[in-house]
Order: C-alpha cells, then structure tokens, then sequence
C-alpha cells in the first residue's frame, strides 16, 4: 500500500510520528505543499518563506540520507495531493494535526472533505501536547506532560520511497510574487542550525537565561533562540524538552537550575496557547470576550498604524524594538509584550490590525501563540489583568545605558542619556524632534491614563458568567506554573453581577 506523507510545519524526520507511522505501512510519498494563497496572506511574509526554504532544503537532504526524495509541489493543497493520489494509486495520507491560522483550518477541513469522498483514508497524528478535542482543561497539563516525557521516535533510514515520482524543485520568494521583505539579520532555517542553537543555549548561553530574558540586549543571547525551529517543526517540542530535562540531572552548578526550570516552564506554557486557539480557531479574528468587541474603534488610525509599523512613533524604545524587529524577525518576550500593549493603548489600535503586522515580521510566527498572546496584551480576554507598559519606563528598565535604542534610534545621538527615552523633555528637544526624528503621537501619560480608564471601566461591565464561561475552557489549572493566567475555579454568579478587577 503506499501512502502519503503530508509534511507541513514539521520539517524533520526525528522524532516524527506521522512519519514513523507511514514507513511502517509500505512505500512512501513524502510531499510538501507549497500554498501560493496561504503566501499571499497578512499574516505571512518573503522572511518567513526563505526560512521555510531553508528548512525544506535541509529535510530534503536529510531524506536522501535515508533513502527516500522529498517531494515538493507548488498550487492549492487539495487538488495537488488528490492528483497524486490518482497518479500514484494512494489510497492513505498520515499527516500531524496542525494548529495553524484560521485559512490552514480551512484548507484542512476541505481537504477532509475530498478525502471522504474519494474514499482515502487521512491519519492525522498529535506531533505536541495540543490535544484535539479536548472537552475540558481539567487534567490537560497532566496529559502535555505526558505525552512530552514519551521516548522519542528515531529518524527511520532505508525508507522505501513511491517509485517514479519527480522530486520538483523548492521556489524562491520571487518565484511566489512575495512583497521584498529585507530582513538582514534573521536566523538560517534548518535542523542543523536549530540543533547548533539548543546545543550553545544548553551548555554556554543559557546560564543567565532567567535575569536576561526580558532584556533586548540579554534576551538576543541568553535566550533560546529555538522558536522559529520549533515553529516550522525543524527540532520537535518533545526533543527540546528532554533534552532540557537532561542537562537539568546533570546537577550544573551556578544559575543553571534557575535557567532550565524557567525554559521548561516556558514550554509548557508553549503548548497551553497553541491549546487556546486548537479549542477555539476564532481567537485570530474575534475577540475573546464578545464585550470587548465594542473597546477599539475596527477601522484604526493609519497614520499611528503606519508610525507604530515603522519605528517612528517618536518613543525611542518603541521605535528601536520594532526597528529591531523588521532587522532580525525576532524580538524578546517582554518587548514583544510591550510594543503590542503600546499599539493598543497608548495607540488605542484594534488588535486585528496590529496583529498581522507583527506575525509577518516574526520569522517563529506560530498562530497558537501569537493570536492568544495578542488579544491578551490588549485586554480582550476578560480574563487576564490588563498590562499597560509604560514605554518610557521599560526603557530606563531595560535598555538603562541605551546601548539598544541608540543603536537602533541612530537619529538621537545628540540626546543626552538621561533624555535618550523621553527626548520631549530635554531643553534641546527642539533640534531633534520634527527634524531629525518624530515627536511624540501620543501624550504618554494622558494616553495610559485614558486607555486605563476605557479598559477597566469595560472589565466593571463584563458579565462574569461569561468571563468564568473563558476560564473553564482557557484557563491554566496548573498552579503557579503559568503567569497571568489563572483565576481560582468559582461557581460563577448571577449574569448581572460586575466582574472584579482582580479577575
């Protein structure tokens, strides 16, 4: 029987069920789909595909290693796997379950669709601890965990490949029609250079991961680095996992122990909001919590979406975080936070405008994460304690020498240090600003006061059915284990009781 490997965002043979399962079934057609329609969406961008590109050319090598081509079509997924199908005479498909964006949920669907009309079987196996189905979170990071702790599944070799197949050829960027996208500093895809960054995080970076995190200038070393690897499925979660389970009972001294505990917590919560939008795919385009919908005028203000996209709001932090950004692909965790709670109150742009914005520049652009962690950065939940970052304040946190901004923010140079994050203020402001760089668009202080009273003043009017209706199929029962994101299980209230602001 020969049967179909549909590879999407799990771009390696270790560790790889779908795979595994496949080669024990008979001769194998190991396919991958490139989607010009998928490409064309807000949500993806040039800088994500080469890295996809690069992963693709990796796995292709790796699978003429182990016998096998790796099979590369481009066009709608549906028609191109269906063709091969008749050509071939394939009669089952294994993939891995993919929580992706709303357009990969209904690609999927149609594809179950022909598939039960053409009378071909599609296995679709978990490759995390996302659970599909999940009828409640109680017991959910029990069964994470345990799917996480079971042995990984070695790279197959001697694989029996379907004969008579053409292998195609991988597209450029410029080959899909995708927009220039320059972005200089992104790191190589691939499993080898994502095997090289968990070797270097575990065994030389990754002491002074926790204090460094949420610095711009720490977090670019000290952090992992592993996320655009996992999200294209280069390195497995399961493997990083173990692997940081491994070092851990090696004993290290120093801040190790501090370190790993932190990045396997990190993880986990990894899988806890992929869970999020896996249970409810609308997350990418409504908000959580149906009264927030009124919060945000939907069309934005385009000159502050345009000045926030840019770097050039004239709030020197944010500027050179998000210059960074469109430099690298990457960003940290808390600037990551920071410049999405500064777009949506500070700006007071909708989310849904802003979001697409950041996935395309994110090179690690994984849906799971970053529409649940989007809406929760802009208060739409209902049941995360709303953060307003003081942009000026972040930066004398972290970035206190303005090594990061100044670099970044080149046009400041003549600022005094002690006015780098607030140049308004400087007596000279007047031989900077309006020339060489923005004044301010907004009033910082006036600006937070008045998103914190429109935010709190919406949260007094939420009705707590529904918040508790969002914790009992979102929230974490894992205590303390993730941050800003429980409340203690209660039988919720009447509907016309207010919400307490300690939700």
């Amino acid at each position: 029987m020969n049967v179909l490997v549909w590879f999407k965002r799990d771009l390696r043979l270790h560790d790889h069920p779908a795979l595994t399962r496949a080669a024990a079934l008979g001769p194998i057609l190991p396919l991958y789909v490139v989607e010009p329609e998928y490409w064309a969406l807000p949500d993806t961008s040039a800088r994500q595909w080469e890295f996809t590109a690069e992963c693709l050319a990796d796995l292709r090598e790796a699978m003429a290693q182990a016998g096998a081509r790796l099979v590369v079509r481009v066009g709608d997924a549906v028609e191109v796997v269906a063709r091969l199908c008749r050509q071939h005479k394939i009669t089952q498909i294994v993939s891995h379950e993919e929580t992706g964006n709303l357009w990969t949920f209904a690609r999927d669907r149609r594809m179950a669709a022909w598939a039960r009309q053409a009378g071909v079987e599609w296995t679709e196996l978990p490759q995390s601890g996302v659970v599909r189905r999940l009828q409640g979170r109680d017991g959910w990071a029990r069964r994470r965990d345990g799917f996480t702790a079971q042995p990984q599944l070695p790279a197959p070799s001697g694989l029996n490949p379907v004969p008579g197949v053409e292998p195609g050829a991988i597209p450029t960027a410029r080959a899909l029609r995708l927009a220039e996208d320059r972005c200089d500093h992104r790191q190589a895809g691939g499993r080898q250079h994502g095997l090289l960054a968990l070797e270097s995080f575990l065994t030389s970076r990754g002491e002074p991961y926790r204090a460094a995190m949420s610095s711009p200038l720490g977090g670019e070393r000290a952090c992992s680095r592993l996320s655009p690897y996992l999200a294209l499925g280069a390195l497995s979660g399961r493997e990083v996992a173990q692997a940081a389970s491994a070092r851990l009972a090696e004993r290290p001294g120093g801040s190790w122990p501090g370190a790993l505990s932190s990045f396997q917590s990190r993880l986990a919560w990894r899988d806890h909001f992929m869970q999020k939008l896996e249970d409810e795919p609308q997350i990418e385009a409504r908000c959580l919590h149906r009264a927030a919908e009124s919060l945000r005028p939907r069309d934005p203000d385009a000159a502050r979406l345009a000045a926030w996209s840019a770097g050039e709001t004239g709030l020197p932090f944010v500027d050179a975080c998000m210059r960074y950004l469109a430099a690298t692909g990457w960003l940290n965790f808390r600037m990551r936070a920071m410049v999405t709670s500064v777009a949506s109150y500070h700006l007071w742009l909708d989310w849904r405008a802003t979001g697409p914005v950041l996935a395309r520049r994110f090179t690690d652009y994984e849906p799971g994460i970053h529409w649940p962690q989007v809406q929760m950065q802009s208060g739409t939940t209902g049941i995360n304690t709303p953060r307003i970052y003081n942009p000026v304040k972040q930066g004398l946190d972290q970035d206190p020498t303005g090594v990061f901004t100044r670099r970044w923010v080149p046009e400041l140079a003549r600022v005094p240090d002690a006015f780098l994050h607030c140049p308004w203020r400087w007596e000279g402001a007047r031989t900077v600003l309006g020339l060489l760089y923005p004044e301010p668009v907004v009033d910082v202080r006036g600006a937070q006061r008045a998103a914190r009273d429109a935010i709190f003043g919406l949260r007094k009017t939420m009705p707590r059915a529904e918040v508790f209706e969002i914790i009992e199929r979102h929230a974490s029962r894992a205590g303390g284990q993730f941050v800003n994101d429980r409340t203690p299980r209660r039988r919720p209230p009447s509907p016309s009781a207010q919400l307490s602001l300690g939700l």
